[in-house]
Order: structure tokens, then sequence, then C-alpha cells
């Protein structure tokens, strides 16, 4: 059975050890596709992460629509109940973003830049400053990231963010933004 965007197990009833590892890493590890919109390279792209949600999730999201925690366009929620108990870790531990590394090396993606959003939430930015942060290539790690990630509930202080980095933006600060990762990342300051 393939799940949505990736490749899903498979539960074998009579194999107690596949239907332990499914309870445990139920989609977790599997790998998710995500086609984020690169304006850097004119196209979208396929953007890839570890699976941190039940195969549902995105069946689920307009049930919690009202339950939204960020203003704008872009969906959080601190207890999401479609993140699964290991997806919960990879994503507190932000293990869930390594294999970005390969949009990295092939120039989809930047170490550092803004965050890439998936296509839906990105068409749904209509003011001109927050279309503006597509103007650079997307990163792994941004200010927002460092300053608190899913902390900052607005997304209009998100924008600002990106703004100020696209403005300031200069390979010192790359390398100070990346330097400041690691604490946000191994304390999981704002992870969700």
């Amino acid at each position: 059975r393939h799940g949505e965007g990736g490749w899903a197990l498979r539960k074998f009833d009579d194999q107690p050890l596949h239907a332990l590892l499914l309870n445990t890493a139920h989609w977790t590890f599997t790998m998710m596709i995500n086609v984020a919109l690169g304006v850097w390279l004119k196209d979208p792209f396929t953007m890839y992460k570890f699976r941190t949600m039940h195969s549902d999730a995105e069946m689920k999201k307009s049930e919690l629509e009202a339950l939204n925690e960020m203003k704008g366009p872009v969906f959080k929620l601190k207890n999401d109940p479609r993140v699964t108990r290991v997806g919960a870790f990879l994503r507190f531990t932000s293990l869930d973003e390594l294999p970005q590394l390969i949009n990295v090396f092939f120039g989809h993606m930047s170490l550092v830049g803004p965050r890439p959003l998936p296509t839906y939430e990105t068409l749904a930015m209509t003011a001109n400053a927050q279309r503006r942060r597509l103007s650079v290539s997307p990163g792994m790690t941004c200010l927002w990231q460092i300053s608190g990630r899913n902390d900052v509930a607005d997304f209009s202080d998100w924008v600002r963010l990106d703004l100020e980095y696209i403005d300031q933006w200069s390979l010192w600060l790359d390398f100070q933004i990346l330097l400041r990762t690691i604490p946000a990342v191994l304390f999981g300051r704002g992870a969700r």
C-alpha cells in the first residue's frame, strides 16, 4: 500500500515484529515528498523530509482548521494529533529535515534562507511582503528557526524575519545563523 507522497509500511497481522514496527514508527520513517515553490528556480521542486504524520493527515487537516495557532496562510498546531510519537521526536530534534540536504546538494535549496512552504500555503500568500520572501533560495534554517520557530505565532512576524534576512544578507549573517541553529536544534526551541 502506498501512502500519500511516499512509500508506506504494510501491516502484517501474522508477524508481530512488523506490527510492533508499525505501532512505534507508523508512517514515520517513510520518505515524505512535499512540493514546495522554488521561485528562485522559477518552478516548483520536490522537497524531501521524513514523514512525521499519519498517512491521512491532509484529510484530517480541515477538521483542525479552527484550532490553527498561526495567524496567516500557514497552519501550525502545538499538539497536532496527526503527528506520530516517533514523528514528534523527529520534529523536536529536527531530524525530519535531514533529507533536505539532498535538495541543497542539487541546488534547489540553500543551507540558510526562508523556509519553503507547501504549494497550497505559498499560493495563499497575497501580500507583496509575503511573496517577497520567495525572491531568494529557500533554506534549511533561517532567522525564524533561531528565533523560536513555532513560538512565532503570527505569519507577519515570520515574514518580517525573512525580509530582514533578505535585506541584510551576507556570508557572515549566514554563518551566524548556522551557528545559532545548533543550540536551537539541540534544545528544541520552538519545535513542534
